[in-house]
């Protein structure tokens, strides 16, 4: 039961969005640009980035949402999203991807926590800077989101059926409120 008076039902963010339109519509834009919008990361690997920031933040909604985006994104090879949060093995990622998820998992902690270090191993393994600032980002911007779901105790479904259909529509219909 959320903390406050939300449509029943409805899960998640979704029901934040909806309670208060005028703060959801520019928070559904940022996740609609940060996800689906240009960029030279594709859209699977940036579902990856939301879902494995929200696996650390412990957000479950937030986490099995995106990771059932990420898992329609990725098609054929979405075993990759499992392998990486719930066997927490990086084997099957790129080495850019890994170390972007690296500085994704720093800035989940803190911003400061990102180093020059972590910049110039993501560059070595190809990360250019527009892929470093969108995956700075997705981690800070998920981390809110996360917060925003939890903190107001939103509707969380369990079961995977329900977060397949959410990938599914994720995919196909992006983010609109």
């Amino acid at each position: 039961m959320a903390y406050i008076n939300v449509e029943e039902g409805v899960p998640g963010i979704r029901s934040l969005f909806n309670f208060k339109p005028e703060t959801g519509k520019p928070l559904c834009e940022l996740a609609e640009t940060l996800l689906r919008g240009p960029s030279s990361l594709s859209s699977a690997e940036r579902e990856l980035i939301a879902a494995y920031v929200s696996h650390r933040n412990g957000c479950m909604f937030c986490m099995n949402s995106h990771a059932a985006a990420a898992r329609c994104w990725y098609g054929d090879q979405k075993q990759v999203v499992d392998e990486l949060l719930h066997d927490h093995s990086f084997d099957s990622l790129s080495p850019k991807i890994k170390a972007l998820l690296l500085i994704a998992g720093k800035v989940q902690i803190s911003g400061k926590s990102v180093t020059p270090d972590d910049i110039e191993a993501a560059r070595k393994a190809g990360a250019g800077d527009t892929d470093i600032h969108d995956t700075v980002l997705i981690a800070a911007s998920f981390s809110l989101f996360n917060r925003y779901v939890d903190g107001l105790a939103s509707y969380t479904p369990t079961g995977e059926a329900a977060y397949e259909e959410m990938g599914k529509r994720m995919m196909s219909r992006g983010y609109h409120i």
